[in-house]
């Protein structure tokens, strides 16, 4: 069986799924614009190591589901998408039919051969109701025709820790060492980050309650100065050469953030009014495809945590394009489900969840980054440039 470790993860969790139920993370092998770098996984023990450089951190309690695509034999398919569901989401009222519908989606969408699957849970036994609905999972599966061509359980995703066949209660083996399997190791030298668990992820987007709530209060006024100041640049005829200035002033604020230094609450706000301006936030979105890529989703990060409503959706939905784009689907689904939460009528953080939501590939969301780059031009900036 095959992966290919320089493609792009993508989120998957259709419509009416509750937020419970993530069907959220996946590592889909596009062909074309994206090269692949096949790494063969010969063996259980292996694969179940190579799933937290997969989705990008280390699962637990969840249900992971390879999807395959070739040949009927394990040893010479290729895995197409590697999709992550929380097991308390699939075990509530409803879930099975979710979790079906989803890896049905997934499998039609990757023209599927079977599927691959994995229980990473502290609570299985080798009988009980967990291991139970379990296998009510994955005789749904069969139900809809997806043929399930091996499953595994652990308790833990970490080295030596003993796995057991689901579907042969002799088969067992141990698990390799997720650092150094080498679809981390691939991964690293890529400049990935592996999470320790995906409440990480959550972590780096999370309110800071009293920081939003002082930062709140200087919104307004910052508001008024910046629209005030703009409105008297129109009138000179200077209305370009104002947000030229703003737009390198978020810039550099891009570039101090980098190196360590903290926003002050007052800077935060200017942040926010300054984007709210949106030449200046459309501008932003061109740096998610240049060098400056990192920094920016640093200062995105920081500034989510800092603003609450329509500001925090902004910054979080620059956040989660810019994640989406360089391949990273299970913390664009985190950034993105933040922007959707602080602000359900923003137009642009609904658009990007609902894309990741239906499997819309990377690759054609970077029109928009190209436009940011246009619009900076214009402007009479330069960004920098445009990636590969």
């Amino acid at each position: 069986m095959t992966s290919s470790t320089n493609s792009p993860r993508r989120a998957k969790r259709t419509g009416p799924f509750p937020r419970a139920l993530t069907c959220a993370e996946s590592t889909p092998a596009y062909p074309g614009e994206f090269p692949q770098r096949l790494l063969r996984v010969a063996e259980p023990g292996e694969l179940i190591a190579a799933l937290p450089a997969m989705l990008g951190f280390v699962p637990e309690r969840s249900l992971v589901v390879a999807v395959l695509h070739g040949p009927g034999q394990v040893g010479g398919a290729a895995i197409e998408a590697i999709v992550r569901f929380d097991l308390d989401g699939v075990s509530a009222a409803g879930g099975v039919e979710q979790f079906t519908d989803c890896v049905s989606a997934v499998f039609a969408r990757e023209q599927g051969t079977g599927v691959l699957a994995i229980v990473v849970d502290d609570r299985l036994s080798s009988s009980g109701a967990p291991l139970r609905r379990t296998a009510t999972l994955l005789d749904a599966l069969g139900a809809e025709g997806i043929a399930v061509r091996g499953a595994w359980s652990v308790p833990v995703i970490a080295a030596g820790r003993r796995y057991r066949n689901l579907f042969d209660p002799a088969g067992s083996g141990r698990v390799g060492d997720p650092s150094a399997s080498m679809i981390a190791v691939s991964h690293v030298f890529d400049g990935r980050q592996i999470r320790g668990s995906r409440s990480e992820l959550t972590a780096l987007v999370a309110a800071d309650e009293l920081l939003c709530a002082r930062v709140r209060a200087r919104i307004g006024p910052e508001v008024v100065r910046y629209r005030d100041r703009l409105d008297l640049a129109r009138r000179a005829g200077q209305e370009t050469a104002y947000q030229r200035r703003a737009l390198e002033w978020v810039l550099w604020q891009i570039a101090d953030a980098a190196s360590g230094a903290p926003r002050a609450e007052r800077e935060f706000a200017q942040l926010a009014a300054t984007l709210r301006d949106r030449a200046i936030r459309d501008a932003m979105y061109g740096l998610a495809l240049g060098d400056h890529a990192e920094a920016a989703e640093q200062l995105w990060a920081q500034l989510a945590r800092a603003t609450p409503g329509t500001d925090r959706a902004e910054a979080a939905a620059l956040l989660g394009f810019s994640a989406y784009l360089r391949g990273d689907g299970p913390f664009a689904g985190v950034a993105l489900t933040a922007a959707v939460e602080a602000d359900a009528t923003h137009p642009m953080a609904v658009l990007l969840e609902t894309s990741l939501q239906s499997g819309l590939r990377p690759e054609r969301l970077r029109k928009l980054a190209y436009c940011g780059h246009q619009i900076a031009a214009d402007l009479g900036v330069d960004i920098g440039p445009i990636g590969d």
